[in-house]
């Protein structure tokens, strides 16, 4: 038996005694136990999806190569393409059943074609020709897919070679869904971050994605509210439009972008006895400060600016702490006159307007306007 520490027996009418070592605590042993094994699960899982992943996108790769090369031997070679993507699927398909369609493997024909700088000659023989285990050992260094084959269906729709790149590193950066990569494409999000952006900084966005290293960064010219669901032509006051927001508060924050944390709306201050209300309040922890938005359904004026201003003040005295960075505001405006911002605010404002729209923007309009932009040097 034990007693207190200690094992106590009789043996030949003797008493013997040795200290057992210091009580275990049951509760917390078993917790680590479960949160161990909790761990190595997840990343055993994420281990084998990111394995499986790889293997079905590179044998995508793989078969896309050899159609091509075969397709190239064809003296007639739109005819000759066809019949090779055709006898290639009743073959797999007689040996594996459903999967290999003609139109996946046309897309397995894209995917290379598009891809092909992604992956060398020597990973390839490895895999696809010797079937090598040694190329996992390439992998690990650099992986050249980073996404689901879906989201590389959707990524290869795209012409431009600079936006497929940013939203390749955005989908991977922030975990997009298939849905997500679809809605931010169909939204434009690269055309209007790069509208919103100096000219030297549009290509950084193909090669690092939405960095947010300064307030201008977060701002989109415009800013889309679809998912919100108001009618264009209806009657809707700025409450409305608020309520809305509140209700759809994922989508919203998704649409302004990284690093957002919501914190209240209708956010009262007083001053000098006077109240005043913010419609939105955020703190972006990426830039380490509050940013605050107003909404105006009809054309921006003076005085718009002028409350923005007197906002932005405000928290910057009274609410920032000494180590964040200087509020920022953005008037989310029906209709924004860029002569007027520049003429009513300092130099130096951490303000800014952004038009939002109730639809999904023209998406060959936005593109013409960042070419014109890029090329000509149109002012926006």
């Amino acid at each position: 038996m034990v007693i207190s520490g200690y094992i106590k027996n009789g043996i030949g009418g003797g008493i013997m005694e040795k200290k057992l070592p210091e009580k275990i605590d049951i509760d917390k042993s078993l917790h680590i136990l479960c949160q161990n094994s909790i761990d190595l699960i997840e990343y055993a899982r994420g281990i084998t999806a990111k394995q499986i992943n790889i293997i079905q996108l590179m044998t995508f790769y793989s078969i896309g190569k050899w159609i091509v090369e075969e397709q190239q031997q064809g003296e007639s070679r739109a005819k000759y393409g066809q019949r090779v993507i055709k006898r290639l699927s009743e073959a797999l398909t007689e040996q594996y059943g459903r999967g290999f369609s003609v139109d996946t493997l046309e897309n397995a024909r894209r995917f290379f074609l598009t891809y092909q700088d992604r992956i060398s000659e020597t990973v390839f023989r490895k895999f696809a020709v010797e079937k090598s285990e040694a190329v996992f050992s390439f992998f690990e260094k650099e992986m050249p897919f980073t996404l689901p084959w879906s989201h590389y269906l959707q990524l290869m729709r795209i012409k431009d070679e600079n936006e497929r790149k940013f939203y390749e590193i955005e989908a991977t950066n922030e975990a997009w869904g298939i849905r997500t990569l679809q809605r931010q494409y169909n939204s434009s999000l690269y055309e209007r971050l790069a509208l919103s952006r100096e000219k030297d900084e549009v290509m950084r966005l193909a090669s690092e994605g939405n960095v947010i290293t300064k307030p201008q960064d977060i701002v989109k010219q415009p800013t889309v509210l679809e998912f919100l669901g108001l009618d264009e032509k209806a009657k809707y006051v700025e409450s409305d439009l608020e309520t809305a927001i509140i209700n759809k508060l994922q989508k919203f924050l998704l649409e302004l972008g990284k690093g957002y944390l919501f914190e209240a709306r209708q956010k009262r201050f007083t001053f000098k006895e006077d109240n005043y209300y913010v419609d939105l309040v955020f703190y972006n922890r990426l830039l380490r400060c509050y940013v605050l938005i107003d909404l105006k359904i009809d054309k921006l004026t003076h005085q718009d600016l002028g409350q923005m201003l007197m906002y932005v003040h405000y928290y910057d005295r009274y609410e920032k702490l000494p180590e964040e960075n200087p509020t920022v505001g953005i008037l989310l405006c029906k209709e924004k006159d860029d002569a007027l911002v520049e003429i009513t605010l300092p130099e130096d404002a951490n303000i800014y307007a952004s038009e939002y729209q109730l639809y999904l923007p023209d998406k060959k309009e936005l593109q013409k306007k960042l070419k014109e932009w890029i090329d000509e040097g149109t002012d926006l």
